[in-house]
């Protein structure tokens, strides 16, 4: 056991209070916020003098620091990214933590040696999205929450790569990454670090009364610790950015406790005293706790069906912390030796366990009126204000009987002796003390928005469009309209998009549905599921077989994580188009740029305005826009049917709705072949009216529509239908945009 690697504990800090705390209660590593480009928004966060004197104590007692670039960036804000970062990065920043790809693209280039971190908000769920960031240059991922062990152990085995995960804390219903409900409903979006946390209201559903089947109580694995620590974790991280400095000291120091107390002896059962389990239940963890997904895929005990509410704190607990872990700063002992001979160099002689520096000053002239005495000389060696630093015992002096040397010289003396001590210790740790200074022109580059001189292509929407279809009743309701059953000249204005999982149902009848779209000459894409799992392996060997079967029927795929982007890369199917599709967040030009090395097309983001939407576009490269279609708000591992009912794999009637305060009613589709949720918008996007003036290729997504709802739709677009078929929409972000 002595030769196994100790899995590191990362704990949060939302500011200083809570950093300095967590180090003192124990955490390896603390990760934490800049005032810019992190997903806690509206924590109190660092200022760049903090943050860089956070990384230097950190190092002093060999911790790391990891910072959080952990939101999606806009095209306007991109120039910013490299200023902010600097400083950090010659401080000897340990790594940063990323979800934006451009910005993981951008910082690999321009940062050299910086650790790259996938953020779980990039929705990591296997083996096939691990292994492509890694290829990219990432060293370490921190994989969806919802995963198993067996699911962790599998990455790791197959990556090498190191894995992080969440120990403890507040759960996302939705997987990471995958949620626009917050951006959706009221403009402030988790991919900015601004949710408003929907997930914690209550719904209704059926005419039952209202409760909380999205919220998820609190995690708490403690008890669990042996076990995480076989499945190859190596970073155990706790949540909790925006909750109080007692809450990350506290907790902190009791998992600390029991980790050290498993190392020391592996073999015996890890018992959990009540008193600290009683602890962890009253450090703002809501009323009740779970394991997480660790041993679980979903379940009803998951959820706080009856109030999100944290339960009470314990004061008497608080005080003991503040007292223990947050009271004082932590030191570093130091004794010091001063000599001061008339017509020698004054000397200072600092050392710190077995580190020891000695620097010279200015040659010690003899007084010519009053000399320097012993207890003015310790007086000034002693002022060691806000270092982290503590005199060990009394200083050594040696003087000459007629020396004379200026105070404002000895504080010098001392104020270098502390800093090139510092450095050589941080030295000894094994860290970076600060980096080179780095030289680089800032080189911008441009969307379509920024090329006066370049015409943009011809108005398309209203002549071309991808249609995306997933179930039986769209397909018949497809064959019925314009573009299914019309002539040469509307099937060319026209992409098709089929479900994967409508193509498997019946391989025979998903085969004929890509033969007739072949013989038309529409272009067919697969459309993959939003989730892949370890549970999908004979899910995906049926997809393989039945592509290679039917390859001269379709054209390609449409992607929506990194997951699929893997899976495709290993695939290698010949000939084959990968589509991107909005939610792989092409937020920027470096991020498009990224991803048009692996993708053919893509479809724009749904939280940037048009304007927004318009600086990435190039028109060399096939772009799409969703302009009618219900937004996915969540992709959830948890099933609300489940919650609220029970389990009905196998049946039918897949959608369940959820009605809030104001009566609004969110379509839940269950997917049972792959386990998930997607909880729709209850009212579908729609563009129409702007249809016009856009410049790349409309998408019309169908989700829950029925047959005649699909057939009204598309003769609508397709311009056979004058009425709109349906009243209520939104525009979405077209023009408000999101936080």
């Amino acid at each position: 056991m002595s030769a196994m690697k100790k899995v590191e504990l990362l704990a949060p800090a939302g500011n200083t209070e809570a950093f300095y705390g967590a180090i003192h209660a124990g955490a390896d590593a603390v990760y934490l916020g800049g005032n810019r480009f992190g997903a806690r928004a509206y924590a109190e966060n660092f200022s760049e003098e903090e943050l860089v004197a956070c990384i230097r104590y950190a190092h002093l007692f060999g911790r790391k620091v990891y910072l959080t670039v952990n939101t999606l960036v806009k095209e306007s804000e991109f120039s910013e990214i490299y200023e902010y970062l600097e400083p950090y990065y010659r401080a000897g920043l340990d790594g940063v933590i990323i979800q934006d790809m451009g910005v993981f693209s951008f910082i690999r280039e321009n940062f050299p040696g910086m650790e790259l971190h996938g953020s779980t908000q990039m929705t990591i769920t296997g083996e096939y999205g691990a292994e492509f960031l890694k290829e990219q240059g990432a060293c370490r991922v921190v994989p969806a929450r919802e995963l198993s062990l067996k699911e962790i152990r599998r990455i790791k085995e197959a990556t090498g790569m190191e894995i992080e995960c969440f120990i403890h804390g507040a759960m996302c219903y939705c997987y990471s990454g995958q949620c626009l409900f917050s951006s959706i409903l009221g403009g402030r979006s988790g991919n900015r670090g601004r949710c408003a946390q929907p997930c914690r209201l209550p719904y209704s559903s059926k005419g039952q009364k209202e409760c909380y089947p999205l919220s998820l109580k609190d995690m708490c694995t403690i008890e669990s610790i042996p076990e995480l620590l076989r499945a190859g974790i190596d970073s155990f991280k706790i949540e909790g950015r925006m909750k109080k400095a007692e809450y990350a000291a506290g907790v902190t120091a009791i998992y600390r406790k029991y980790i050290d107390r498993y190392y020391k002896n592996p073999d015996e059962t890890l018992k959990i005293s009540k008193e600290d389990m009683h602890a962890l239940s009253c450090l703002y963890i809501r009323s009740e706790r779970q394991d997480g997904y660790y041993h679980k895929h979903n379940g009803k005990e998951m959820v706080t069906l009856n109030s999100p509410a944290y339960s009470g704190s314990d004061e008497r607990l608080l005080e003991h912390i503040r007292k223990e872990h947050l009271a004082k700063r932590k030191t570093l002992p130091v004794r010091m030796t001063a000599r001061f001979i008339t017509g020698e160099e004054a000397s200072l002689t600092i050392s710190c366990g077995d580190i020891r520096i000695t620097l010279e000053g200015n040659p010690v002239q003899e007084a010519s009126r009053q000399p320097i005495s012993e207890e003015n000389v310790i007086k000034q060696l002693s002022k060691l204000g806000d270092s982290s630093f503590s005199l060990d015992g009394s200083i050594e002096v040696e003087l000459s009987g007629n020396a004379f040397y200026p105070l404002k010289a000895i504080n010098e003396l001392r104020r270098r002796g502390i800093a090139l001590l510092e450095e050589k210790i941080i030295l000894a740790n094994g860290f970076c003390y600060e980096r080179v200074e780095l030289q680089r022109e800032v080189q911008h580059k441009t969307g379509i928005a920024d090329r006066a001189q370049e015409s943009p292509q011809e108005s398309s929407i209203g002549k071309k469009f991808s249609i995306l279809l997933q179930t039986q009743e769209q397909w018949r309701g497809f064959c019925r309209s314009v573009f299914g059953n019309g002539n040469g000249e509307s099937t060319a204005r026209i992409r098709l998009y089929l479900d994967a999982d409508l193509l498997l149902q019946d391989p025979e009848a998903g085969a004929k549905m890509l033969k007739m779209a072949s013989e038309k000459q529409i272009p067919c894409g697969i459309v993959l599921p939003k989730i892949l799992r370890l549970r999908d392996e004979q899910y995906l060997k049926k997809l393989y077989d039945f592509a290679r079967e039917n390859t001269s029927c379709f054209q390609g795929f449409l992607a929506g994580s990194m997951e699929h982007i893997g899976l495709l890369c290993q695939w290698a199917l010949p000939g084959k188009k990968i589509i991107g599709d909005y939610s792989l967040y092409l937020w920027n030009v470096e991020g498009r740029d990224f991803w048009m090395q692996y993708l053919d097309g893509f479809c724009l983001p749904l939280e940037l305005t048009a304007a927004e939407q318009k600086k990435i576009i190039d028109p060399a490269i096939p772009t799409e826009k969703l302009i009618y279609g219900k937004i996915p708000m969540m992709v959830t591992a948890n099933c609300v049917t489940q919650t609220l009912d029970r389990c009905r794999k196998g049946e039918g009637g897949r959608i369940l709705e959820l009605t809030d305060r104001y009566h609004k009613r969110f379509p839940v589709m269950r997917n049972c072949t792959h386990c998930f949720n997607v909880i729709y918008n209850s009212v579908p996007l729609s563009l129409h009216k702007e249809a016009d003036r856009q410049i790349v290729v409309g998408r019309l997504d169908f989700t829950t529509e029925t047959e005649d709802e699909t057939l009204q739709i598309l003769n609508y677009y397709g311009g056979a239908r004058k009425e709109l078929p349906y009243v209520e929409y939104t525009t979405g972000h077209e023009k408000r945009g999101v936080e």
